[in-house]
């Protein structure tokens, strides 16, 4: 796992390579794109990826700690969730993020940035699709990892690092996500 996000974070150097390229080459089209993009609805949207993984974090520590794979009381009882609940909460939160990008990307499209209006275009959305494609892996490895809990007959410690994996992945993602906020939004 370790030396394939390894090269991922090549694929994401590259990119930011690009973007960073282009940058210096075209100042004044960053100028005028990035007056464009909505920085407060792209904060809430970074804390919405953020906050899940926490969320993520929380149900690692379930599944590693005690190898309590689900809940043990009611669903309003949070303190009864284990690794399922609150994998699932972190599933929701990566979704409101990707639905929040499809928004924002609509929004960016009818202010006449796209992928094929110039440099600008093409880097924003490079850089950020295939992010978002990494989020959306990263759901269903979330998807899967609910699912061998189910199917487990008994909970156990290859569950409990297949979940661990997993969470591995969504961190680099949002740590990924977390530089790109930075050098898309916070520093135009």
């Amino acid at each position: 796992m370790i030396v394939w996000l390894a090269s991922e974070l090549m694929f994401f150097a590259a990119l930011f390579a690009m973007y960073f390229t282009l940058r210096s080459v075209v100042p004044e089209m960053w100028e005028v794109e990035t007056a464009k993009l909505d920085v407060p609805y792209a904060t809430v949207n970074t804390l919405i990826l953020v906050s899940s993984s926490f969320t993520c974090q929380i149900g690692v520590w379930k599944a590693e700690h005690s190898f309590k794979p689900y809940r043990t009381g009611g669903l309003l009882n949070i303190k009864s969730w284990g690794m399922v609940e609150w994998f699932f909460l972190t599933f929701i939160l990566g979704s409101v993020f990707v639905a929040g990008q499809v928004m924002e990307y609509a929004t960016l499209v009818s202010h006449g940035i796209a992928i094929n209006s110039n440099g600008y275009g093409s880097a924003f959305y490079l850089t950020t699709g295939f992010h978002g494609l990494h989020v959306l892996g990263g759901l269903i490895a979330f998807l899967f990892v609910i699912g061998r809990a189910y199917g487990a007959k008994r909970f156990g410690h290859r569950e409990a690092t297949f979940a661990t994996c997993v969470s591995y992945y969504w961190h680099f993602v949002d740590i990924v996500w977390v530089a790109l906020f930075l050098i898309i939004y916070a520093i135009q």
